[in-house]
């Protein structure tokens, strides 16, 4: 028996066998996957009821209605600034409450990181507000 397992080919059985034993709970969930699915498929168009679709089915709908216009409009530029600092303000937000919620057991060198943080949020704030300012980009 030894002989076999110091054997190129009891070498390769053995390397295949530790193989598929560690992806057996992987094969085995896909296994289930193919059971599972597959009488649900076959069953459900089984019982389906056959009807032949209408043309209005096909037409191009948008809330129950018919579309009109074109399908591209134009963009208020004025809502950009806005928008701006929505995400300025939300990303601000988010690390100062982690910030703030960590602060007493952080040293006080961790002051300068967020400062400099705090520096940068600003700087983007004071551009959202400096192109809502500026009214002939619309």
């Amino acid at each position: 028996m030894h002989r076999f397992l110091y054997s190129p080919i009891g070498l390769l059985a053995t390397l295949v066998g530790e193989a598929a034993s560690s992806f057996s709970p992987v094969l085995l969930l896909f296994l289930f996957a193919v059971v599972a699915t597959g009488p649900t498929l076959i069953l459900s168009r089984m019982i389906a009821p056959r009807r032949t679709p209408s043309p209005v089915k096909f037409l191009q709908m948008e809330s129950g209605q018919v579309p009109k216009g074109e399908g591209r409009t134009h963009f208020m530029m004025q809502y950009y600034s806005f928008v701006l600092m929505f995400v300025v303000f939300d990303v601000m937000s988010i690390f100062l409450y982690a910030w703030g919620s960590s602060i007493l057991n952080l040293p006080k060198t961790a002051t300068l990181p967020i400062i400099a943080f705090l520096a940068i949020m600003f700087a983007a704030f004071a551009f959202a507000l400096y192109q809502a300012g500026r009214k002939n980009i619309w």
